[in-house]
């Protein structure tokens, strides 16, 4: 056999790249849901969670007036006592979360010198990081289920009326949304993780990049926006058209594709994003406004955010694939 044939069997890899992503899942969700850090983020999601629900809770049994999606006025009605709803408290706790699970994931080992023992053995690079992502992912997941099952276990009670089959499914499609949300933060803070070897500077990366599409990415879509806008519009289609570009420049934020899921996964009513877009289908297509869409209706609206969710988080994460399979491991 020639020489440069046997250099290239010798340097391929034997066996599946995925070979030990399960002893790797295991110690990562066994070590994330022993940990202290774990509990303290899990008493903070309840905490911050079951505030707004309580209040909430107290506003829908003075309601008298009957309503079909009762169960679902849980998650999004602002009560007065409270300043925000579950599902905005929820958008603000679920990437705190995810950073709190991911922002060390890689560096932690780099920092402990324990990466080369962990690679010494029969695990791949691949496996390593995707069984830290499933990981941390799974744990997300079991907080976020563990809160959604306190929801529902304090309506029963609290509301008195068990819900629907409609409003069953359709909490728990928002329960999917959310944890593909906290997967694309998730993603994020690994991706730092993979990039520093400082702990801090990736949180602190982690932090800054969701705080600006939180907080400064809506006021510069907005600012674009205006730069676009004419000084008199001539048709409908104008204003329309500048809704959608400004509607897709708030996009690229994660927590936009989320709230827009969750809309339209927990108001049933909705039938478009933006004020004058339901008022231009309310007058063109004859659709009556306050009537409810099927299911499968508002998952059709919706799919391009669930879409979006789930490419991000594939995309973060094979950057983040990329990079830690360049980084030179030492002993």
């Amino acid at each position: 056999m020639p020489r440069n044939a046997v250099q290239r069997n010798q340097g391929r890899r034997e066996g599946s790249p995925f070979t030990g992503v399960g002893p790797v899942f295991v110690k990562e969700l066994s070590d994330h849901l022993s940990s202290t850090r774990m509990l303290v983020l899990t008493l903070f999601v309840i905490v911050f969670g079951a505030l707004p629900v309580g209040f909430t809770l107290q506003t829908l049994r003075e309601v008298t007036q009957s309503d079909q999606y009762l169960f679902l006025r849980i998650f999004t009605v602002s009560p007065q006592q409270a300043p925000t709803s579950f599902i905005a408290a929820l958008t603000f706790m679920i990437p705190l979360m995810a950073i709190g699970l991911g922002f060390d994931a890689v560096n932690s080992e780099f920092n402990r010198r324990t990466l080369s023992r962990v690679l010494s053995q029969p695990i791949y690079r691949d496996a390593l990081l995707l069984g830290k992502f499933l990981g941390g992912l799974a744990t997300l997941a079991v907080a976020l289920t563990a809160l959604f099952l306190i929801v529902f276990g304090a309506g029963l009670l609290l509301l008195g009326l068990p819900p629907r089959g409609p409003e069953v499914v359709r909490s728990i499609a928002f329960l999917l949304v959310a944890i593909a949300y906290g997967g694309v933060r998730l993603a994020v803070a690994m991706l730092f993780s993979v990039v520093f070897r400082s702990t801090a500077t990736s949180a602190l990366c982690s932090l800054g990049l969701w705080l600006f599409f939180f907080l400064l990415w809506p006021m510069i879509a907005q600012a674009i926006t205006q730069g676009f806008m004419p000084a008199q519009f001539r048709s409908v289609d104008e204003v329309l058209s500048l809704e959608q570009f400004s509607s897709a420049l708030q996009r690229l934020s994660p927590g936009t594709l989320f709230g827009e899921a969750v809309l339209g996964l927990l108001q049933p009513e909705t039938k478009a994003f933006g004020d004058f877009a339901n008022l231009v289908m309310a007058q063109t297509r004859g659709m009556i406004p306050g009537t409810p869409l099927p299911f499968d209706q508002s998952l059709l609206l919706i799919w391009p955010q669930i879409t979006g969710l789930i490419a991000g988080m594939i995309v973060v994460f094979s950057i983040a694939y990329i990079v830690f399979q360049r980084e030179e491991v030492r002993a």
